[in-house]
């Protein structure tokens, strides 16, 4: 029975992927931060835009981005546990990453479209 050998930390592959992990994890937390300022101007500026949902799409995009930084951050402490489990995470994180990117852009448009 020939086995294969298992990922160790020490591989190129898993190092890319920490790497990819601390990525997401800085521009999500960044992120977060865009989204903040959104929400922030948004309620300066209600008086002279009138009602709008931008603030509410833009607290759901921050939600989006924190979950994806959180899953990153797993992903890189479970790294050295198991290397399995932290490519899921590392997954995870991208997916939700991409999903929060996806969605404050189309809260952009629709906000400079006068949409929401």
């Amino acid at each position: 029975m020939d086995q294969e050998p298992k990922a160790t930390i020490s591989d190129p592959e898993s190092a890319i992927e920490r790497d990819l992990s601390r990525h997401i994890l800085s521009a999500s937390a960044v992120m977060i931060g865009v989204c903040t300022t959104l929400i922030g101007l948004v309620k300066v500026a209600k008086p002279h835009l009138g009602q709008g949902h931008v603030s509410e799409y833009a607290g759901l995009a921050a939600l989006l981005f924190l979950l994806s930084a959180l899953t990153s951050y797993l992903s890189i402490r479970c790294a050295n546990a198991n290397l399995a489990i932290s490519r899921t995470f590392e997954r995870i994180a991208d997916a939700i990453f991409l999903g929060g990117l996806i969605a404050i852009s189309v809260i952009a448009i629709f906000f400079a479209f006068e949409v929401i």
